[in-house]
């Protein structure tokens, strides 16, 4: 508990912050001093709560960066700066959380973020999980970008740029003791490379895929723009080892996380563009066309085609049916 008290133990907490995150804005004050760029800001917060802390293909601390920073990359802005808001609770060993900020630091790096100003609290133990983490991000948006979803017409693309579920079928995994222990990973990645090849003049819309997966993401934009948009299931790129999870438990792979997958809808001229432009990134290899806007206006729904031939209607996603996911 005397971590939490903003004396010398505290001290200690920020001095391992320092190391790892090696800002030249991190210099004592109560906040960081930016510098202002051109064109527009978006600001964006987001708070993980991930259990276990520590899974294939990631931690509570890359997700952390991954998921704030994605969310600015979607609107189209490049990600500049994060804060860091820490829960600790009593008992966390202090190597564990080393661990999460030298994690953190290396997601920063890779997503070309400074983390620039935290803060630490610390709760009994028994009244928090370990770690919880609260980031907040910064990014510079262009003037001239418009990526809102106002200017979707009849005939654009739906396009995920890779393979669904991963992360929820890791975590579940990994919980549960499913035995594919060797064969799954999460997609835990920053998107700024996948963002940035997609941007221009035929790119609508961008969402990641975290809560509510797929589906959720549809439905929002279905509901926001007054869309009905047709997705086909055989188009879905999904691996065998999700399928065979998600079809044991009943879960449906529309409504799966994911930390490192974004849709985008492009114009119908641009998708084989679209679609290479993708491909072309190593976090895009599995990205695949998967519907289109069957209609604007009129009442907002989702539906798709079947492997049998037939459409039905997809949900929006009721519940969490693997809550502490991210």
């Amino acid at each position: 508990m005397g971590h939490g008290s903003g004396g010398g133990l505290t001290q200690e907490i920020i001095e391992l912050a320092r190391a790892a995150f090696a800002s030249s804005y991190l210099d004592g004050l109560d906040s960081a001093i930016l510098p202002s760029a051109p064109g527009r800001i978006a600001f964006t917060t987001d708070s993980f709560v991930v259990r276990p802390l520590f899974f294939p293909g990631g931690d509570i601390g890359r997700l952390a960066v991954c998921g704030t920073v994605n969310d600015l990359c979607v609107v189209g802005a490049e990600p500049r700066y994060l804060s860091c808001g820490l829960i600790l609770e009593e008992g966390l060993p202090l190597d564990q959380l080393e661990l999460v900020f030298a994690s953190m630091a290396g997601a920063a790096r890779e997503a070309g973020v400074q983390v620039v100003t935290g803060d630490t609290k610390v709760v009994e133990k028994g009244r928090g999980d370990g770690i919880y983490i609260n980031t907040a991000g910064i990014g510079f948006l262009p003037e001239a970008l418009e990526l809102s979803g106002r200017g979707i017409v009849e005939g654009d693309l739906v396009l995920v740029s890779g393979c669904l579920g991963d992360h929820a079928m890791t975590i579940l995994n990994l919980r549960e003791s499913l035995g594919f222990d060797n064969r799954l990973r999460s997609d835990c990645a920053p998107l700024g490379g996948l963002a940035s090849a997609l941007r221009g003049p035929a790119l609508r819309f961008m969402r990641d895929l975290t809560r509510g997966g797929l589906g959720a993401a549809l439905h929002e934009l279905a509901e926001l723009r007054g869309l009905h948009i047709e997705i086909e299931e055989d188009s879905l790129p999904v691996r065998e080892e999700v399928v065979a999870l998600s079809e044991l438990l009943g879960i449906d792979v529309l409504g799966m996380a994911n930390e490192g997958k974004l849709m985008a809808l492009v114009a119908e001229s641009s998708g084989e563009a679209a679609l290479a432009a993708l491909r072309s990134q190593p976090l895009g290899r599995e990205a695949a066309v998967v519907g289109r806007v069957a209609a604007r206006g009129g009442r907002a729904s989702v539906s798709m085609r079947t492997l049998a031939g037939g459409m039905r209607l997809v949900p929006r996603p009721a519940g969490d049916k693997l809550p502490r996911i991210c």
